[in-house]
């Protein structure tokens, strides 16, 4: 159920890896996208919308007195999975200048990926493939993660990532993390997370994959692209992989929350609300407190993303140890998503839905669910603001698309392994209709005609001088909350 590739007449195609939008804010926007890459209208509606923004930094601006730079937004990269999201398209890397927007992250702060490659090979593990999905229903859905968190466990992780976190220290691969943490003083915004539970307890948050697009996949290398580079990350043919698709949950929720309500309360009552509902927060000097606290409860939550994926990938390997025996593994790389950088000069990237792509930086591109990914090698391309696409991206809504064919959706069933809290193969499951309908539904979300075809996505990575293939991944089975 591939839908036509369309190409929105308001966007200019300047060669065979760019589009450009012209915009009535005159505010620089292309977009990394090939002639096979569909850009849906809906999304561009949602730039244009975005870009309204640069008017209310003006008017902020103007209210203020005293500032000695022009808030603005100074310049938008779209990446090729770009599409629309909730008031900001995913896939949207904005920088501005003078002001941070926390809608530009939003809700799932530090949303990432993280690969670690393994010591088995796909033909040691699919003789096992019925006992692992049983153990990882277990351990994902059932009870069986058993993640114990003291409070000083639960603090350090939310004020300095995984070194306060791990007793130990972080493991010697950590070098191949983007950061290893985002310290700060305080967690006091995640107190009631914290104290939850007294000492040693266990909670339903940590080491869940989350809903939507999230996953937890086990992969094998497929073909190589780039033989040093794959040397060098420890790929080679046939090796298993471990690949994790996760964020900062409830708590990443509640840092934006925080955002926006800081923003509203310090907003000048000489400036209307935008109607675009999107509030900047200026960096001028009376608004720092605001500011500080907001951040505060930001890095907390990509904190905490960090140390979710770090869990999560060890529940993965905690599964095929069971089901096939004793594994080695290799941290290739955990990436972030929803994040934004604050420079010295006062200029601040947000990337939403996309990815950091510095030179040599390791790019982790997920299919759709069943279809391929990629691992690539970043080229620090300034042009793209250095920054990548997180996926393929969704061609069509969740809802038009939880109602595709069901004989499709039999026939991906039928070839692929999907691991829900729901075991549809249990006779007693099967029978209740109504509980099999809505899974189905659900599942169709994120079914391969949800997404474009991630081929032409990461050829348009290469054809811009974005990120080099190193690597083609082909799914084994997929963890889906």
């Amino acid at each position: 159920m591939r839908h036509a590739k369309r190409t929105d007449r308001r966007l200019v195609r300047t060669d065979e890896a760019w589009l450009t939008l012209p915009n009535p804010e005159g505010v620089p926007v292309e977009i990394c996208a090939g002639p096979d890459v569909p850009i849906e209208p809906a999304a561009v509606d949602e730039l244009l919308t975005v870009l309204e923004t640069n008017r209310t930094l003006r008017e902020l601006g103007a209210a203020t007195p005293g500032l000695d730079f022009e808030p603005r937004i100074d310049r938008v990269v779209g990446t090729p999975d770009f599409h629309k999201g909730a008031g900001i398209p995913i896939g949207t890397v904005l920088r501005t200048v003078g002001a941070l927007v926390p809608q530009a992250v939003g809700n799932d702060i530090n949303c990432g990926m993280r690969v670690e490659v393994t010591s088995l090979t796909v033909d040691q593990v699919r003789p096992h493939l019925d006992d692992l999905e049983r153990r990882l229903r277990h351990l994902f859905f059932e009870g069986g993660r058993r993640i114990g968190l003291t409070p000083a466990h639960r603090e350090g992780l939310l004020r300095f990532g995984l070194p306060g976190l791990l007793a130990e220290g972080v493991p010697d691969d950590s070098g191949r993390l983007h950061t290893e943490g985002y310290p700060v003083d305080s967690a006091a915004a995640f107190s009631d997370w914290i104290t939850s539970g007294g000492g040693t307890s266990y909670d339903s948050i940590i080491g869940s994959v989350g809903g939507g697009n999230h996953f937890a996949e086990l992969q094998y290398v497929s073909a190589v692209h780039d033989g040093a580079a794959a040397y060098e990350w420890g790929l080679a043919p046939g090796r298993v992989v471990v690949m994790v698709h996760s964020g900062s949950l409830t708590l990443g929720h509640q840092a934006n929350a925080t955002g926006r309500d800081l923003a509203r309360a310090a907003w000048p009552r000489s400036v209307p609300l935008p109607s675009n509902k999107i509030l900047p927060m200026l960096l001028d000097e009376p608004g720092a407190a605001g500011r500080e606290r907001y951040l505060t409860a930001f890095a907390n939550a990509a904190n905490f993303a960090l140390g979710n994926r770090f869990f999560l990938a060890s529940m993965m390997r905690t599964g095929l140890t069971g089901a096939v025996g004793d594994l080695g593994s290799r941290l290739i790389y955990d990436a972030p998503h929803n994040l934004m950088w604050p420079e010295a000069d006062g200029s601040v990237l947000h990337r939403k839905g996309a990815t950091p792509a510095g030179a040599d930086e390791p790019v982790i591109v997920p299919g759709s669910m069943g279809a391929p990914s990629y691992l690539l090698r970043g080229l620090g391309n300034t042009r793209a603001l250095g920054s990548a696409c997180h996926g393929a991206g969704r061609s069509i809504p969740r809802g038009a698309a939880s109602k595709g064919s069901d004989a499709e959706l039999d026939a991906f069933l039928r070839d692929f392994r999907v691991v829900t809290p729901l075991n549809h193969r249990d006779p007693a499951v099967a029978r209740r209709h109504d509980i099999i309908t809505a899974w189905r539904r659900d599942l169709k979300q994120e079914a391969p005609w949800a997404y474009k075809e991630v081929g032409p996505v990461v050829d348009s990575l290469r054809t811009a001088g974005v990120a080099q293939p190193v690597a083609e991944l082909q799914p084994i089975l997929t963890v889906k909350g």
